[in-house]
């Protein structure tokens, strides 16, 4: 008798490609895709056809007009179908051409393009705390039902069964993602049980973006084949337990020559000035996550710091040493949207004129 595995194992005319689209919902964080068949393996975005989806069913289109058009952005192996068959990002406009109110890629590419920005080629490696839900309780994987385990300490990068919990989940994800051509630097454990990381880049402009949101395309399809959920809420258990955030790496190539130190310096300053700004635009529920305790700085109080991490931004002692490097910006939250802070950290930094 013939299995559901063995169908999904049939091997395709090479010429037949099977193309998953895959683009952001109406809640702005929520991921959406669907498939199509190509005649012919295609590598360039650009020469991909549109495709449209029915607005009214994501939250992104009301009334009698309901279609959204899909545009091709960037391509990736496909680690679940294999073979030639890729995974295609897509960001969304209306008919006329306009982007959706859910479309933060454009304006980030805008910024991006920018000569300025071009010039300082700024570079962002971003690290993306989530946590694994049992699917029954909606409670943290390896936690008993109704209690809790016992106090942080042990976890953090931690090994063991009464240690970590999901690590197949974890593995699972970060080969997939090295198959799926994202530059994807590694994973852990994180300071929660049942909390874990992983980091993409360090990749240049809004390529970390795209390689993050598909990063978390890619987590969520493992999750549900493993039949757990992927929280991204910044703080998913109240109490003394770690918040989940995306602490951002930034450097431009001022800051990344001799004697970037200072261009470091007055990037931080600049950052300081629009703090408020940066806090409303780095994830929804983030100030339970910020509230000065559990390695992060106060929601309202910017500062900074070397080799600190209860900072808003927090400078490596290696940076110091060498007069050159990065920054870390702690603030943004496990939820936030990586187009939005990486060009608006940018924008902060290279374009903005206080």
């Amino acid at each position: 008798m013939s299995r559901v595995t063995d169908f999904i194992n049939l091997n395709l005319n090479p010429s037949t490609i099977i193309a998953e689209y895959i683009w952001i919902g109406g809640s702005g964080l929520d991921l959406r895709s669907k498939a199509r068949t190509l005649s012919t393996p295609i590598d360039d975005p650009q020469k991909l056809p549109k495709w449209n989806y029915d607005g009214s069913s994501t939250g992104q289109a009301h009334g009698n007009d309901t279609e959204v058009i899909l545009h091709p952005q960037a391509v990736f192996k496909d680690p679940f179908r294999r073979g030639n068959n890729i995974l295609v990002l897509c960001d969304a406009y209306n008919p006329l051409g306009d982007p959706i109110y859910t479309n933060k890629r454009f304006d980030a590419a805008k910024i991006f393009g920018h000569p300025d920005v071009v010039a300082e080629a700024p570079w962002f490696g971003l690290e993306q705390e989530y946590t694994l839900l049992q699917k029954d309780t909606k409670w943290p994987l390896g936690w008993p039902i109704g209690g809790f385990p016992r106090p942080q300490g042990p976890y953090y990068c931690g090994v063991g069964a009464e240690k970590t919990f999901g690590r197949d989940i974890v593995d699972a994800h970060y080969k997939a993602c090295l198959y799926a051509g994202i530059t994807i630097g590694g994973v852990n454990a994180e300071v929660m049980p049942g909390q874990w990381e992983f980091q993409v880049g360090p990749s240049a402009g809004i390529t970390a973006a795209d390689e993050l949101w598909v990063a978390r395309y890619i987590l969520e399809r493992v999750a549900e084949i493993a039949g757990v959920i992927v929280s991204f809420n910044p703080k998913p258990v109240p109490g003394d337990w770690n918040g989940a955030g995306a602490h951002t790496n930034y450097s431009t190539k001022s800051m990344r020559k001799e004697g970037g130190y200072e261009a470091i310096q007055k990037a931080i300053e600049k950052l300081g000035l629009r703090h408020e700004e940066h806090i409303a635009s780095y994830g929804e529920g983030n100030e339970h996550r910020l509230t000065g305790l559990h390695e992060t700085a106060d929601i309202n109080t910017f500062s900074w710091g070397v080799a600190k991490r209860g900072v808003s931004i927090r400078v490596g002692r290696e940076t110091e040493k060498e007069g050159k490097g990065y920054f870390e910006d702690r603030r943004p939250g496990s939820n936030m949207d990586p187009y939005v802070v990486t060009s608006m950290i940018a924008e902060t930094t290279i374009l903005w004129k206080p």
